[in-house]
């Protein structure tokens, strides 16, 4: 439910009472400058910042509008701002073509491209159900990357409307414009991604059990070492790829055919299960030698069924952390 403030109240009493009424919108808030800046990061860094505007401007709030729409006209018109002088976060498959052959050369990491990042579903809410709806809604990898291909108002005004249902008229205030530049906003970022094709946002997945029995199957034959025990979880038509390199690969034989060649080796790699995304993910460590073994990345999986569609491998350390895990193990 959103609160309101009498129009025209004095509203600002205390730290607490800013606090009472804004917090509670903070986990959509993050999922909303996640959707437009693809950056678990930067999200984190614009939510600080509407909130510190927010209680500096929290005396002059006058009640004209919802606090929830107050705090998301902050929060859009903060990352519209840092979108000027930024560029969109791809995914590899928004890049360039797959490769169905594994034998082919694989690039080098490229960390030049600002790569769209995984975001782990514990910073969207826990606890009230409408909060953890709120925050997971639209938030699915290929959504996120679908979003990175308009233009940044574009994607605010799509997100606005299209994710959080607010009326025309609410977004036209939100980004200080005409219901008629919303509509037309609207149409075009409509048209852009019919034009780049599905997006898979409410795929089906297994029930409870049956996805934990998949993930456990797919981490026993990761960590294994165990190509024929992968073969039977993936789809045929699998694809996976892995940012920060660009070379991504499509089909279960060229899927395969890397994992054997280039990745797969027993005992080298460490995976907890999680959630990203809304989708089922795992946290991945690397041998270091001994019994250490240090951060690696994040591996985002799409289900289509009970098997496996995508495999999209973060492979960058530092968003472990994000995921509360540490960056070195011990086993």
């Amino acid at each position: 439910m959103e609160m309101a403030v009498p129009r025209g109240a004095a509203v600002m009493t205390s730290d607490s009472d800013f606090a009472t009424l804004a917090e509670p919108y903070r986990p959509e808030l993050l999922a909303h400058c996640y959707r437009l800046l693809g950056s678990i990061h930067d999200a984190e860094d614009l939510v600080q910042e509407t909130y510190l505007r927010a209680w500096r401007g929290y005396g002059r709030f006058e009640g004209r509008s919802s606090v929830r729409r107050w705090l998301y006209k902050i929060a859009t018109m903060a990352c519209l701002t840092a979108l000027e002088t930024r560029s969109r976060r791809p995914l590899p498959s928004g890049l360039g073509a797959p490769s169905d052959d594994h034998r082919v050369a694989v690039a080098d990491r490229d960390p030049s491209v600002p790569w769209l990042q995984p975001a782990p579903d514990s910073l969207f809410g826990t606890g009230d159900p409408a909060t953890v709806v709120a925050g997971r809604t639209g938030v699915r990898l290929a959504f996120i990357a679908a979003l990175q291909l308009l233009s940044a108002r574009q994607r605010a005004v799509l997100t606005l409307r299209d994710v959080l249902a607010f009326r025309t008229t609410e977004v036209a205030e939100i980004l200080d414009t005409t219901a008629a530049a919303v509509d037309s906003a609207l149409r075009r970022a409509r048209a852009r991604l019919a034009e780049a094709g599905p997006v898979e946002d409410d795929v089906a997945e297994p029930d409870e059990g049956a996805l934990r029995e998949l993930l456990d199957r797919y981490v026993d034959a990761f960590t294994r070492a165990d190509a024929g025990a992968l073969v039977e979880l993936l789809r045929a038509d699998v694809e996976m790829e892995m940012p920060p390199i660009p070379t991504w690969f499509t089909g279960r034989q060229a899927v395969i055919g890397f994992l054997s060649g280039r990745v797969l080796r027993s005992d080298l790699w460490r995976m907890v299960p999680t959630r990203a995304n809304g989708q089922p993910a795992l946290v991945v460590h690397k041998h270091a030698g001994g019994a250490l073994y240090e951060a690696y990345g994040v591996q985002v999986l799409t289900l289509i069924g009970a098997r496996i569609a995508r495999i999209t491998a973060f492979n960058e350390p530092s968003l472990v952390p994000a995921f509360g895990l540490e960056a070195t193990l011990t086993v």
